[in-house]
């Protein structure tokens, strides 16, 4: 634990020390797009946030090699080069379209390549655990299908997760934390050394979240973009097909019998075999929202618009911050349940702790919808929003007349608003957020 806490350190201290040279590189280089009509932000933000990320990862990954405990990953396994030369080809995939904006076709094929690079040095999935049937060894080419899947379906859930500011970035890091704890489980507890490298990629995924959320937390200072958000979805998808498709359930030998009674018997303990599916339950439904939504429509489905949870949790009501903390919220309910679930499974209080849960979140998620509204004597006690709006005084006839004549004037009536219907100017390398003095706004719109 003390080595995997120390490559943790080390990849969130790179990735932490590295963004901020990487945030004025990118507005040195012109990193920072116009907004866009799905966007939340209001300024333009630097991204090529990925490369801080990326070098965190081979920080991680390098420290990992030189320790003792955990040399023999390299040399007893080839998953570790594998990730990293996959985590290559998307990171630079991810680059190229930051700063020239490819085209989403482009990106799924990259998306796939990268995928097959993995395959074709050994991580990949060789069987799958099915309660009631057993262990089902997988031939190369299903093997090598259901990975490109898995990897594609993750890298584009997180990707499309990442739409406020620390949202994708803390909902991976709680998933990598409950995904740790499970494969350590498997590699400490029941001795299983096929399980040791999904330990360490989950254990260097914290860390390269943990080192970039101080520099995305809203206000964000700078955005991941496609080269961050694809590159912790394969690493995280890498985590999932090391113990998913490599660590035999018939190693873990907690039942007698035949197959199928032990398989069915240990139906606790498979299920977070499927954990990465679990943990990024949140943006693969978002995924799956999203396609029937565009579709439903007529439109792509890579087509962007503002119908993702994150937005609707917005339209609701909730603040930024609270729309991301509701996100963490969920994420952490639905991954740490499932890894308590597996090691208590006959405990009913884990069960009844997770229902009392899901209603606290509901009622959070419900919240704007039913604000309370304090009585007369309490609202010096409580925040503003829960006070009594004061009812507005009717105007004076005269004070009525001369308003509604100033109104008619339209330049009083810009007077009056003098930011509304003017859209902000896209800043270059002084513009918000980076060096140098906020956006101004043109002229008002005829």
């Amino acid at each position: 634990m003390r080595d995997y806490l120390l490559t943790l350190c080390v990849a969130a201290a790179v990735t932490y020390l590295l963004t901020g040279p990487v945030r004025k590189f990118a507005i040195a280089t012109g990193a920072m797009p116009e907004i866009r009509a799905r966007d939340v932000h209001r300024e333009p933000t630097p991204r090529l946030g990925g490369i801080a990320m990326f070098f965190g990862l081979c920080a991680g990954l390098l420290v990992a090699d030189h320790l003792s405990n955990l040399n023999s990953v390299f040399e007893l396994s080839n998953e570790p080069r594998a990730l990293l030369s996959g985590a290559a080809l998307i990171w630079l995939i991810g680059v190229l379209d930051d700063k020239f904006e490819i085209d989403a076709l482009i990106k799924l094929g990259g998306q796939m390549i990268a995928a097959g690079v993995m395959v074709m040095q050994g991580l990949t999935i060789l069987w799958l655990p099915i309660p009631g049937v057993g262990t089902v060894s997988l031939t190369q080419w299903q093997g090598t299908l259901l990975t490109v899947a898995l990897v594609v379906v993750t890298i584009n859930a997180v990707n499309f997760v990442d739409g406020l500011d620390g949202l994708a970035a803390g909902m991976v890091c709680i998933a990598s934390a409950a995904f740790f704890l499970y494969a350590y489980r498997m590699w400490f507890g029941y001795g299983i050394e096929a399980a040791a490298p999904a330990t360490l990629f989950a254990s260097v995924l914290m860390g390269m979240c943990l080192g970039f959320l101080p520099h995305n937390m809203h206000p964000a200072r700078i955005f991941m973009g496609d080269s961050g958000s694809m590159l912790i979805g394969l690493v995280l998808a890498a985590s999932a097909i090391s113990v998913t498709g490599q660590v035999d359930p018939d190693a873990l030998k907690l039942f007698e019998g035949g197959t199928r009674q032990a398989t069915h018997a240990a139906l606790p303990v498979f299920i977070p075999l499927l954990l990465p599916l679990t943990i990024i339950a949140i943006p693969v439904a978002d995924l799956l929202l999203a396609i029937v939504r565009r579709t439903w429509k007529g439109k792509s489905p890579f087509a962007a618009d503002r119908g993702h949870l994150h937005h609707r949790l917005l339209e609701i009501g909730h603040s930024h911050s609270r729309a991301v903390l509701i996100m963490y919220f969920w994420s952490a309910l639905i991954a740490f349940g499932i890894v308590l679930y597996s090691v208590h499974s006959a405990s009913m209080w884990i069960v009844f702790a997770i229902v009392v849960l899901s209603f606290v979140g509901l009622v959070l998620l419900l919240l704007p919808r039913f604000t309370p509204r304090a009585p007369r004597w309490a609202e010096s006690f409580v925040p503003p929003r829960y006070r009594r709006r004061p009812r507005p005084a009717a105007p004076a006839p005269a004070t009525a007349a001369a308003s509604a004549g100033s109104l008619a004037d339209p330049a009083d009536a810009a007077a009056v608003s003098p930011d509304e219907g003017r859209i902000p100017v896209p800043a270059g390398i002084n513009g918000a957020t980076a060096i140098g003095s906020r956006s101004r706004f043109t002229a008002a719109r005829k």
